[in-house]
Parts: C-alpha cells; sequence; structure tokens
C-alpha cells in the first residue's frame, strides 16, 4: 500500500498507477452527483440533451451536502452508498468519467466497466462528512439547484483522504 498527494487536473495520468488499497489525497475539481441527479442526467441524455458538467476525464463523488454554515466553503459532505448509481456509472465511465467517489462495494456491471475504461473506484470514509468538509475550499451549484443537497456541485478539495477500493485493473477490497 502506497500514499498519494494527487490532483484532478492529471487524473488521466495517474489513475493507472494507483493500486487498491492505496491511500490517496486528492486535490483539485469533483463534482457532486446523487440519484436524483443522475436520474436527471439520464433525461437529459436520453431526450438527446447535453450534460451540464463535462464527463470526460471528471471524478463524480456521491455526496449530498448538508447546508453551508456562515464561515464555511460547504456543510458536512460524507460519501453516500454507491451501489445506488450503479445503474447510471458504467454509462458514464463509457463516456470517460474518470473516477467515482463514494462508500461501499459496486455492481459486477461496474467493475466490468471500471475495467474496460481503465476507471477508478475511491473510497471516502462514512460518518466523518464533518471532517471531509474541511478538506473543501470552495463548493459551487452547477445545475439541478431545485434538489437542494442533491443539486449537482462543483468542489474544489484541497487533500481530501480516500483510498482506492477498486482500481484501473478491477482489483477490489472488496
Amino acid at each position: 500500500m502506497k500514499e498519494f498527494y494527487l490532483n484532478t487536473k492529471n487524473i488521466a495520468e495517474w489513475k493507472t498507477q494507483v493500486s487498491c488499497g492505496d491511500k490517496i489525497y486528492l486535490s483539485g475539481t469533483v463534482y457532486t452527483a446523487r440519484d436524483a441527479a443522475h436520474k436527471r442526467f439520464f433525461e437529459l441524455l436520453n431526450n438527446g440533451g447535453v450534460l451540464p458538467i463535462e464527463i470526460a476525464n471528471s471524478t463524480i463523488y456521491y455526496a449530498g451536502p448538508t447546508p453551508t454554515p456562515d464561515g464555511f466553503a460547504i456543510g458536512s459532505c460524507g460519501p453516500t452508498t454507491s451501489s445506488r448509481m450503479d445503474r447510471f456509472a458504467p454509462t458514464l465511465y463509457d463516456m470517460g468519467l474518470a473516477c467515482t467517489i463514494g462508500k461501499g462495494p459496486r455492481s459486477n456491471e461496474v467493475l466490468d466497466s471500471i475495467i474496460k475504461n481503465h476507471g477508478l473506484y475511491l473510497c471516502a470514509i462514512g460518518g466523518a462528512g464533518a471532517l471531509a468538509a474541511q478538506s473543501i475550499k470552495q463548493s459551487e451549484v452547477i445545475c439541478f439547484e431545485d434538489l437542494g443537497c442533491e443539486s449537482v456541485k462543483k468542489l474544489e478539495f484541497d487533500n481530501f483522504p480516500l483510498f482506492v477500493a477498486i482500481d484501473s485493473l478491477g482489483k477490489s477490497i472488496f
């Protein structure tokens, strides 16, 4: 097991260099999207629309942050159960999504898609959303503001602690 300080700007370079179990401190741009946002993404795609975020080489964090207290960039921002997005993930990986972040195991279809597309699945520690929020320096609602905590947000991570749960070769902690 190794430890890496990495940036999403060069994710294409490093995503095949990290291995299952490695600890990562991630910096850079990450988007939040949970169940409701994924449903809207696919409504757009199914109707010939364009997604409101660039998927290629992006990272999606399965999180729904709590309201932002005064003086903070974001409220508590812990991971949600990733398997709820498993029906959407293979298509997004096929569209060039580099990485997803959440908690818990993924389906065989997601595992196969990660291998096929040389993607990654990273896990954040559940129950530590207030601590995780300390590594988020900016938060901006990008779309679906009516969804409240499930709106899509653009976050700027600064050494956000994660570990590689499924690497690009399909090795899994699960």
